[in-house]
């Protein structure tokens, strides 16, 4: 079952002409989806798009059958950053039930979720007291904070040591697997895009467009410098060899289907 349908002809900027073009895939929730393609190719503008915060664009995009910005439209969204985007005059607790609906055991979900994510000893602490991999733990929290159908994440994980990124990445598949959103992860990193996703959608240069949809092969480590996850990339870009630079052809340069 489709629960969301993407197609977008065009998307411009008066500065820089179109930035999309012929844009097309669909999705069910439930799925992992990540997008790896070129920088400046549209990746943000695409998840700014699908979160409803850009409508100047030609296209559909489909929830459930209905038209994204519908008012029949009943969409959980989340969404993560590369930065955690706290309120730093509310503590953890409150930025996390902010978002809650106001009822009788909203903080107490709140705590639960936090203590999900290793927080449960800072609940009532200020955002400038977290280390920024915390901050981003809570900022995990609160994306998952109001049951999203679809969670839309932009390289959250960016600039963390890798200790921290490893644990945060074993959390979002954890609450991933648990509550079953339609993830879209854009990263510039594909041994993340393969070790966390289950499709990755590889976009072209701009005016982008997706070049390949490339379902991950079932794979037992999730940890991106496993030598399973190395295969996987050597494999695929051995296939592939532009992808990264946002080319479709493949090792003999003829085009895919």
């Amino acid at each position: 079952m489709t629960d969301m349908k993407v197609n977008i002809a065009d998307k411009s900027f008066d500065t820089h002409g179109a930035i999309l073009q012929n844009l097309e895939f669909s999705a069910r929730r439930g799925e992992f989806i990540a997008l790896v393609g070129p920088s400046g190719a549209g990746k943000s503008t695409l998840l700014n798009i699908l979160a409803g915060l850009d409508q100047s664009y030609g296209g559909s995009i489909q929830w459930g059958g209905a038209e994204l910005e519908s008012d029949d439209t009943k969409l959980r969204l989340g969404m993560l950053f590369q930065e955690p985007r706290l309120m730093p005059w509310l503590s953890v607790l409150d930025n996390i039930s902010l978002v809650m609906p106001q009822t009788p055991d909203q903080f107490d979900k709140a705590s639960k979720l936090l203590a999900d994510v290793g927080l449960s000893k800072w609940l009532h602490a200020w955002p400038n007291q977290l280390s920024g991999g915390m901050q981003r733990r809570a900022a995990l929290a609160r994306a998952f904070a109001v049951s999203p159908q679809l969670l839309l994440m932009d390289e959250p994980f960016v600039s963390l040591d890798l200790p921290t990124a490893t644990r945060l990445r074993e959390e979002l598949i954890r609450l991933w697997e648990r509550d079953k959103p339609l993830v879209v992860f854009v990263t510039h990193d594909l041994r993340e895009a393969l070790a966390m996703a289950d499709r990755v959608l590889f976009m072209s240069s701009s005016p982008a467009s997706i070049v390949l949809d490339y379902q991950v092969p079932d794979h037992e480590s999730r940890h991106i410098e496993s030598p399973e996850i190395a295969e996987l990339q050597n494999n695929l870009l051995t296939s592939h060899p532009g992808l990264l630079s946002g080319l479709s052809g493949n090792a003999e340069g003829e085009q895919d289907d």
